[in-house]
């Protein structure tokens, strides 16, 4: 059972404060996302001031918060050796308070104070104090801060003026002040001590009954609630020597909130912040600390917890090229509002261990700019130094990651987040592209919004997405690092402040009338508790890399009132080249919508450069932007040709305290038809293009050429991209966009090919059809015996001309009926296409075409395949059907095939026998007719019979459940299940009325599949694809015998079914096919006849056995059939090995399957019914609870496979 948060827990000393928040009954993983049906549950621990040791001397309770007195001579000897670089920034930051002190210490008078946001106090002072400690020699320094916190106690509280329902500043003034009196306490008077002690009792105290009061008490993953609950738990674990009963009560509360924090972080697979990047650093502020706290206070261990092993690539790979910029998604700055050097050098510490993180923030800090609009705020720019150096590790040297130096794509699936080009020097080569398109508050906050898993979540009340803003279908673009088009950062949640697209008229509109953009705009913050707000979500359709090219899409629709009658806000992003991106937009509504415009719009919020109008090559029309004699610039048009002349503005909006100005580029296109698609084309400086042009637009998807630098690129890409079988016919694979250029054509999620030109059968001299051609050289024919008539018999030349005119006329006439009956288009569009389009075109002609895949999942029962469901579940590319279920069952026939597994093998050729009609039928109608198939399924009441049928166990099995249990209760126990079983096949109908193309995916709950693969590809063709999932024996076996109660192994009833299998009834073979049986399990077969055998033997050579014969048989499978998968690789590696199935399948990775897959390995969240708990750490667990003679005795009999499928031995 994977509890909320791990290690040894303390109890209260007073039960009387037992928390009553938690509720017993909530679940530690949803119920939406496992497969089983008893969710375990998890218990709120208790939190006590423990104190192991006698109780210590007064003079030494401080400072204990990060650190104790027996260490502050061993941080000041590091102070001059391995933190001196972190050294250096506090002095300097001490430096700069000391030498302005009216600025930075607090005001003389409480009015002063109280007038204006005043977190600069608090934040101000842990790095003073951390100074001050470390160079308890410096007294200028030391009566700087005593007379900065003098200043602060002398207040009668520490509230904003004009900001009275807003605790946070408060917090930050508590935190700061807390901190600094427990690292300065040992140099403080006692009258200071004393003064300063009640002071923060006073703060806590008042901090404690506005947590049960206002939002931040309640709503979790949000920056304010993160910072209060970080200020209640500081002062109270600085004030809490004998007062143990009342401080216990407000540490109980901040780690049941935290707790919660820590719980619903795990969900979020990216290890992002919906918040965005600035107030993403905010709360991971808090975190962070929170983390260490409670592990050094509480005991309690959140290390594993899989945000924070994911949270790196939040910081990394939203840098813009130069490290001093982030991607502004959401209410943000230029960059960070709070480090995120302490965030890095803590995850470096505790959970990266590999110099990353330390690498990372030296990058940061040694680039933070000195100057202009980046510089981090005086309020902000030090509150962390004092973490940084408690946390920085020397002995971790700094190395970038793994993949530094050249750009690669990340996508976020939970976040919705792709960014390409992250994490590099600003050089001219490296280009930064980022796009939007997710869900409100993120996947995992929106998912638990909506299925309800836990009762301890009260749907949006429970979160704030305020900061959030109206973003679907929004991108950057930095060629050359450059920032050509950004997001307007911190402002006014108005649609038309971020790069997506508003419409016109709107019924709904509520500003800027009649123009309405996305759901919850028109105020200071997004209105996420208004009508349909809580549903808007957008979508990453995919998102995939070749080289330096990317392709990445976004489906915003659901972003959008319904009352505009929209059916797809589809958005295309493609970069060609570092200089050179397109980008696509797919709008299409229904018959009776009211909208008849769209507009674009494009920011840029630097100062020194101004957008300009451009017109491209006298056709297009665009805006161009000059940085230095460089000239970056984009033009649009839409499938008509029509390029609108733009509106080039500027804006000055409210942001945080201050005004923030920007320029956009806003073009607005007519909607004349139900579908409109326009283009627009951004290029830099270094790159020449000369001609675009949309080439072909029809239902399924549209093509553009477009030369750049004197090559021409065929763009194709499907807007019907629900559709997979839209995809292959249109694309000839299953994505969503190629590209076709010299010679070769780029399929994206698949790869790169050449492109063979055919050899055409019917070349001539003349492009026309077969007809034209004969009139042609009758024609000629006539004309030469004209000539010779005219030479021999001195014919007139006004008569030659006569008949040269009609044969003239006869030739149009002749071409024009060829063309009219050759050509469907009023203009053939094939005469007008390239040699490069018709090469694209005719890919598919070549063989080159696949087929919608059919797949298949077999394996051992118990081997884990069943995690693969989380691949194709909830997808509209597939539909996951288990089997066997009540109503979806392999149709009885004369070869009876066991429900856990069997040694028969099945040939191609048994296909066509009378035995196997019954089951062809059935596996083609499930397979080629599947919605039929499912409509044709009876769903009646649960009766007496079927229930009877559903249970097909053994006779004696059922007496024996009779003997345990009353009719009664067994009855309603199977209908029960029943009725789930008929939910599961409604929930398949349905899901294949909103995604008719879905491909049904087959999970064989049976191994008896494995050795009948040759079957299904002689029913289903070149369409299989079959997944074999195998898993290390020693974890199998673990698996069978130990992973549940009762085991799988007695569920099963083992031995009695292997015993069945070499049995010989009625003169029959031990198959129904002749010769079908498996010589594998004659191994198998001689164990179990061993009156010696145990259940380790007989399960061991039962891997082996159906192991080996899968592999003899599977590998006469034409190889794009059948893929074997190691389930460890799958828990281990799970975007590596899923990306190489879904390229087996001929299908990309979509971001919402990679998320899936991500939960379901990482998070500890995740059952499967008999393996249990899945995370990497638990593929392993056979080796802490296997006895070694048993661990030795499996490797001795499967150790051959194993070394060939790549198990190691453990027992070397």
């Amino acid at each position: 059972m994977a509890l909320m948060f791990t290690g040894h827990f303390l109890f209260l000393a007073l039960v009387m404060f037992a928390f009553s928040t938690f509720e017993e009954s909530v679940s530690n993983y949803s119920d939406w996302a496992v497969f089983t049906d008893d969710l375990d549950q998890f218990k709120t621990q208790k939190v006590q001031d423990f104190r192991p040791n006698p109780k210590p001397k007064k003079s030494m309770l401080h400072p204990s918060l990060y650190f104790d007195a027996g260490e502050i001579q061993a941080m000041r000897q590091r102070s001059r050796t391995s933190h001196l670089h972190l050294f250096r920034a506090i002095r300097s930051a001490v430096t700069v308070m000391l030498s302005n002190p009216t600025y930075y210490l607090p005001p003389p008078k409480h009015a002063d104070f109280a007038a204006k946001w005043n977190e600069i106090y608090g934040n101000n002072l842990p790095p003073l104090a951390l100074y001050c400690l470390l160079c308890p020699e410096d007294k200028v320094a030391f009566e700087f801060i005593l007379e900065y916190m003098d200043r602060m106690v002398g207040y009668k509280n520490w509230l904003v003026e004009n900001a009275p329902g807003d605790e946070v500043p408060v917090g930050h003034s508590l935190t700061g002040f807390a901190t600094a009196f427990d690292f300065l306490y040992n140099l403080l008077d006692d009258h200071r001590r004393q003064k300063y002690l009640e002071k923060i009792w006073v703060i806590t105290e008042e901090m404690y009954e506005y947590s049960k009061v206002r939002s931040w008490g309640k709503q979790l993953l949000h920056n304010h609630q993160a910072t209060n609950m970080i200020a209640l738990l500081t002062g109270a674990l600085v004030t809490g020597v004998g007062k143990e009963s009342k401080v216990n009560l407000w540490k109980q509360v901040v780690v049941d909130v935290m707790e919660k924090t820590m719980f619903l972080l795990n969900h979020v697979v990216d290890g992002s912040l919906d918040e965005g990047v600035a107030y993403g650093s905010y709360t991971a502020k808090s975190v962070t600390q929170y983390v260490f706290l409670a592990q050094r206070h509480f005991n309690i261990n959140n290390l594993d917890n899989n945000w924070l092993k994911m949270h790196f690539w939040f910081y990394y790979a939203t840098l813009l090229p130069g490290f001093q910029r982030t991607v502004g998604i959401a209410d943000s700055n230029y960059n960070w509002f709070y480090g995120p050097e302490s965030q890095l050098v803590f995850l470096d510490k505790f959970i990266l261990k590999n110099g990353a993180g330390n690498w990372l923030a030296q990058q940061i800090r040694r680039h933070r700019p000195k100057d202009g609009p980046m510089v981090p705020s005086t309020a902000q720019r030090w509150s962390t130094l004092h973490t940084e150096y408690i946390w920085y590790d020397p002995q971790l040297t700094p190395q970038p990651p793994a993949e530094y130096g050249t750009p690669k794509m990340h996508t976020f699936p939970n976040w919705g987040v792709v960014t390409y080009g992250a994490g590099l020097p600003n050089t001219q080569t490296n280009t930064f592209v980022s796009f939007k398109s997710g869900k409100l508050g993120g996947r995992a906050v929106y998912d638990i919004v909506h299925f309800q898993p836990y009762s301890w979540i009260d749907g949006w009340r429970s979160f704030n997405p305020g900061h959030e803003h109206p973003d679907q279908n929004s991108f950057t673009f930095a060629p050359n690092g450059q920032v050509f088009v950004s997001e307007a950062l911190y402002g006014p949640k108005l649609s038309y402040l971020n790069n997506v697209l508003v419409f016109a008229p709107s019924p709904t509109s509520q500003c800027n009338k009649p123009w309405e953009g996305q759901l919850g705009e028109c105020a200071q913050w997004l209105k996420w508790t208004s009508e349909e707000v809580g549903d808007a979500a957008g979508e990453i359709i995919t998102a995939s890399q070749h080289g330096e090219m990317i392709f990445v899409s976004g489906e915003a629709v659901s972003a959008y009132s319904s009352a505009m009658k929209l059916k797809s806000v589809y958005r295309a992003l493609l970069l060609l080249n570092s200089q050179t991106l397109l980008v696509v937009d797919h709008i299409e509504r229904q018959d009776n919508s009211p909208i008849n415009s769209v507009s674009a719009f494009f920011h840029n919020l630097d100062i020194d450069f101004k957008y300009i109008p451009y017109r491209f090559m006298n056709r297009y029309n665009g805006a161009m932007m000059d940085v230095w004699d460089a000239h970056y610039k984009m033009f649009w048009f839409d499938h008509r040709g029509s390029s609108p002349v733009a509106s080039i503005q500027e804006a000055e909006q409210a942001a945080e305290f201050k005004k923030r100005w920007t320029q956009f580029v806003n073009v607005t296109f007519p909607m004349e038809s139900a579908i409109t698609r326009i283009a627009y084309v951004f290029y830099g400086p270094y790159v020449n293009v000369s001609s675009c042009r949309f080439t072909d637009n029809s239902n399924s998807g549209l093509q553009i050429s477009l030369n750049v630098n004197n090559t021409e690129h065929v763009v194709s890409i499907v807007t019907d991209y629900y559709n997979l079988n839209t995809r292959f016919s249109y694309l000839g694979f299953g994505g969503f966009a190629n590209v076709a250029d010299q010679g070769r054509i780029t399929q994206f999620g698949l790869g790169s090919q050449a492109i063979v030109k055919p050899v055409r059968q019917d070349k001539v001299i003349f492009p026309f059809g077969f007809k034209f051609n004969i009139a042609v050289g009758l024609i000629l024919c006539a004309s030469l015996l004209i000539l010779t008539f005219q030479w021999r018999f001195y014919l007139s030349f006004r008569k030659l001309m006569r008949w040269a005119l009609m044969l003239v006329v006869a030739l149009w006439f002749v071409e024009l009926v060829d063309v009219w009956r050759a050509c469907t288009q009023p203009i053939c569009a094939q005469w007008a296409r390239t040699e490069a389009e018709a090469s694209a075109g005719s890919l598919s002609s070549q063989g080159a075409r696949a087929d919608p895949p059919d797949v298949v999942i077999t394996s051992l029962p118990g081997s884990g395949a069943d995690i693969l469901r989380q691949l194709f579940f909830n997808s509209s590319d597939f539909l996951y059907i288990r089997v066997p279920t009540a109503y979806i069952d392999i149709p009885e026939t004369e070869c009876e095939i066991d429900s856990f597994v069997d040694a028969c093998e099945w040939q191609a050729a048994d296909v066509h026998g009378v035995r196997f009609r019954l089951l062809r039928g059935w596996l083609q109608s499930v397979v080629r007719d599947t919605k039929l198939h499912l409509q044709n399924i009876h769903l009646h009441d649960s009766g007496r019979g079927k229930l009877a049928q559903y249970f097909p166990v053994g006779r004696d099995k059922k007496r024996k459940s009779k003997r345990r249990e009353p009719w009664l209760e067994q009855r309603s126990r199977m209908k029960g299940a029943f009725d789930r079983d008929a939910e599961y096949v409604r929930a398949l109908r349905r899901h294949l009325v909103h995604f008719p193309g879905a491909r049904p995916v087959l999970g064989l709950s049976s191994g008896s599949w494995t050795l009948k693969l040759h079957f299904f590809q002689e029913v289903l063709g070149s369409s299989l694809r079959a997944l074999y999932v195998v898993r290390d024996p020693r974890a199998w076996v673990y698996s069978m015998l130990y992973s549940s109660k009762p085991s799988l192994y007695s569920l099963k009833n083992v031995p009695e079914r292997l015993a069945k299998l070499f049995k010989v009834e009625g003169g029959k073979g031990r198959c129904c096919v002749n010769p079908g049986y498996a010589l594998e399990y004659e191994s198998l077969r001689k164990e179990l006849s061993k009156p010696k055998s145990n259940a380790v033997s007989l399960l061991s050579h039962l891997w082996l056995a159906n192991t080996a014969a899968a592999l003899r048989i599977n590998t006469r499978l034409l190889p794009a059939s059948h893929q074997l998968i190691r389930f460890e690789d799958i828990v281990h590696f799970p975007q590596n090995t899923t990306e190489r199935i879904f390229a087996f399948l001929g299908i990309p990775l979509s971001p919402a399957s990679l998320n899936q897959i991500l939960f379901a390995t990482s998070t500890n969240l995740f059952y499967l019914p008999y393996e249990g708990e899945i995370s990497p750490s638990k593929t392993n667990v056979w080796q802490q609870n296997l006895p070694r003679d048993t661990i030795k005795q499996i490797e001795n009999i499967c150790w051959t496979l194993m070394a060939r499928l790549g198990y190691p031995k453990f027992m070397d």
